[in-house]
């Protein structure tokens, strides 16, 4: 049944609380969203502490406390009306907001749904002001310097909207999850969170010192660093590698997993544009896909990114909850964090393991002039985010006489038939002329079943997958013979037709380069026809028109170069698992030790094509344990 028609009514304009209300429905969703906006106003009011007492989960009661500048007596009543904001005043600034709030809808949405209070001081008044939301009543109180904004009984003019919220223990779940985002990201700033009267959850200032001397960039890696730690973990900085990667106007710091940190979820994902969380898709393929070369399976990697741009390139006046942006130029930022994880991953592991314990003075050096010795002020370098060539310059080669044979034949062994054990054009040889006791994957020692290498390096034994291993390593030669060369095409006989959407001809038209770099050859033959009439070789016994279907999807959807690169990818991954030394094949010690410097100087070495990883350490803690040592 239709409903009845309505009689036509005249256009009129909507009381102030009627408004406010439907504003609210956009900005405030659960109590979360009070504390999000609420910490955002601590935050640019320049507070260093702040501290959040919720009741019921926030329900009954949301209060945020800060130590910023306060808000002025005469600026009190202004703050609660709508589109009443300190942080812009004209387009241009809407143009390139650098604070976290700016609609001034927030304080005006909430007492729309709650009973608000705003007590608050500046440095120049004798005491603190009391303004009530409700009566709009302004008196004297007590307090330091700073604000604290009390929501009592949200929603309680709107019952029907109070019944969607969850228990208490999820509202306060999501509570807390809204103050990590915004401790992730501000180290400087001390955390408290209260439930009930008992402390949930505290994070500590990371102090600064600006008269130290020392470079604030390096003070602030160090204490967001510590405040990773403190928030996610420090199994998160144990299993994650150092990002620093500048491009034209963007520049991407912070830290991304390791592919054996990958979890079934992605609630460790975060992002953040100029100091702000966000949810955008932009970066999220961004870093998915700088990690396809190494992660297994549909596993999602874990990170913290912070991408710092011109204010102007970005537009964050977006969404209602401020949670999307949009860039001015997408691409631009799509490559640099793809590039900044891509480099940050590439480094193997076990090279900035034992850098940094180089560094830390925790292994011992090997000093003689027949040894190498390791350059100290370089190693003052950012250790990951470099490529495997640029760790070279940790190592100052020199000479090496009087190391037993197997040692000098990991240095210059060449076996007589081709091989990619061979270590003779490696990108870094100046880290396999490091002494013994500073290479990375140690030197091997015995072959396990014919599948394993056993090795033995300064922390203990290390354990080899050599197929897998061997796998990484002709697969990125591969890609390197590659880059400047397209992927060789096979006409076929009878070109395959099929129908196709609008689309598709479209992809196919204005992507036939990207699709001739990959062997593919798709012509029009009508508006809603289209013929392939080459494949590439290797898959010329596929479903050509299943093959070109997929292919013009993705070109569709995503960035052609990154479509291009994917495929020859993943073509390349099955040249190199045919061509990588199989299980069972009988080693030598020489051979060994051709793999595993190999393995040091290849980007990405840490997992093979398909994501598993190619070797494990087993630190001499471990083994003693195993044995029930030092007990």
């Amino acid at each position: 049944m239709h409903p009845a028609t309505q009689p036509p009514r005249a256009i009129r304009e909507l009381p102030d609380e009627l408004i406010s209300q439907i504003a609210a429905g956009e900005v405030v969703e659960r109590p979360a969203s009070v504390v999000r906006e609420l910490v955002d106003n601590a935050l640019d009011a320049g507070a260093t502490q702040i501290t959040l007492r919720l009741l019921a989960g926030g329900v009954r009661l949301i209060s945020v406390e800060d130590n910023g500048v306060g808000i002025p007596a005469n600026e009190l009543p202004v703050a609660l009306k709508r589109h009443a904001t300190s942080k812009i005043n004209s387009l241009t600034e809407l143009e390139s907001v650098g604070t976290m709030g700016f609609r001034g809808e927030a304080l005006a949405a909430i007492q729309s749904v709650s009973e608000l209070s705003v007590l608050s001081r500046t440095a120049a008044q004798d005491s603190a002001m009391l303004l009530d939301g409700r009566s709009g009543e302004l008196q004297p109180a007590a307090r330091a310097q700073g604000t604290t904004v009390e929501v009592k009984e949200l929603f309680y003019s709107t019952p029907a909207r109070r019944k969607f919220l969850k228990t208490d223990n999820t509202e306060l779940a999501h509570c807390v999850e809204a103050v990590r985002r915004h401790a992730l990201t501000r180290p400087e700033v001390g955390f408290a969170i209260w439930h009930e009267g008992k402390l949930v959850e505290q994070w500590r200032a990371q102090a600064m010192d600006a008269a130290s001397g020392e470079d604030l960039n390096v003070q602030y890696q160090r204490s967001l660093d510590r405040r990773l730690a403190d928030v996610l973990g420090d199994d998160f900085l144990d299993n994650s590698v150092a990002v620093h990667y500048q491009s034209g106007n963007v520049t991407v710091v912070g830290r991304a997993g390791i592919p054996d940190a990958a979890r079934s979820r992605a609630d460790h994902q975060f992002a953040y544009v100029n100091g702000r969380y966000v949810r955008d898709k932009v970066i999220t393929h961004a870093a998915r896909s700088a990690y396809e070369d190494v992660l297994h399976g549909h596993r999602q990697p874990i990170y913290a990114l912070y991408v710092e741009i011109e204010p102007t390139r970005v537009d964050v006046n977006v969404h209602p909850t401020k949670i999307e942006v949009r860039f001015r130029d997408g691409r631009e930022v799509h490559q640099a964090v793809r590039h900044a994880v891509e480099n940050a991953l590439a480094v193997p592991r076990a090279n900035m393991l034992m850098a940094n314990a180089l560094q830390n003075h925790e292994l011992p050096m090997a000093g003689t002039a027949e040894t190498s010795t390791f350059n100290w002020q370089q190693a003052a370098m950012p250790l990951a985010g470099t490529r495997v060539a640029d760790m070279s310059a940790l190592w100052q080669s020199t000479p090496r006489t009087g190391l037993p044979a197997e040692e000098q034949a990991a240095h210059s062994f060449v076996p007589s038939a081709p091989s990619a054990f061979s270590t003779a054009n490696t990108a870094a040889p100046s880290l396999q002329d490091a002494a013994p006791e500073t290479w990375p994957l140690g030197k091997a020692i015995a072959q396990l079943h014919g599948v394993y290498i056993l090795a033995e390096n300064a922390q203990g034994l290390v354990l080899v997958d050599m197929h897998a291993a061997h796998e990484r390593i002709v697969y990125e030669q591969l890609k390197t013979q590659i880059d400047a060369q397209r992927i060789s095409s096979q006409p076929l006989l009878i070109p395959a037709t099929f129908p196709a959407t609008a689309q598709e001809v479209a992809t196919a038209e204005a992507c036939a380069e990207a699709l001739q770099e990959l062997g593919l050859e798709i012509s029009t033959l009508s508006s809603k026809t289209l013929a392939v009439r080459a494949v590439p070789s290797t898959l010329a016994q596929g479903d050509a028109v299943a093959l070109a279907r997929s292919v013009l999807a993705e070109l569709g959807q995503h960035d052609a170069s990154t479509v291009v690169q994917r495929a020859r990818n993943e073509l390349l991954a099955t040249m190199a698992c045919h061509g990588a030394v199989r299980a069972n094949r009988k080693l030598t010690i020489d051979e060994m030790n051709g793999l595993l410097r190999q393995m040091e100087v290849t980007e990405r070495s840490d997992q093979c094509n398909h994501g598993r990883p190619t070797w494990r350490q087993l630190s001499m803690r471990e083994l003693d344990a195993l044995f029930l040592r030092g007990r």
